[in-house]
């Protein structure tokens, strides 16, 4: 579910979607400016210790969406530690796209919560994804199973 600039709101969602469908892994791909303006979440997620959720964090170092200013990632906070220091033991940086695929592998075998997260490249993405809202929430509705 694109979030179309509501920032740090992916993880809240994953934890409601996996909560809601326990048979489903779930994956909720974050960046880590929105991360940085929820960081509750992670906690939140800790506490509730839902086995299905899985969190991505692409860390560029930049707020990519307004504009390409620094987020703090890039003087130093550490996301990975902020989450294993909120409860979520199973956080671990992936080396390079190797080490991501064992990552993924494994919150896809093993019971989570996990969060894994991944330095990319600060420069704009080859594509984007679509913006349109009614579209998206449709494909979100259909990919839960809610509508056909």
């Amino acid at each position: 579910f694109y979030m179309l600039g509501s920032m740090g709101l992916a993880v809240p969602i994953g934890l409601g979607v996996a909560l809601a469908q326990p048979q489903r892994r779930v994956f909720a791909l974050e960046g880590d400016g929105s991360i940085l303006m929820q960081l509750g979440a992670l906690a939140t997620v800790a506490a509730r210790a839902q086995k299905n959720l899985a969190i991505v964090i692409m860390d560029n170092g930049t707020y990519q969406i307004t504009g390409g200013q620094p987020t703090l990632t890039a003087s130093g906070a550490d996301i990975v530690a902020i989450a294993r220091g909120a409860g979520l033991s199973q956080s671990a940086w992936a080396a390079d796209e190797g080490g991501f695929e064992e990552l993924i592998d494994l919150a896809l075998r093993e019971d989570g919560p996990w969060l894994i997260g991944c330095r990319i490249d600060h420069e704009k993405p080859a594509d984007t994804t679509e913006r349109d809202p009614p579209l998206i929430r449709d494909r979100f509705m259909r990919g839960l199973g809610v509508k056909k």
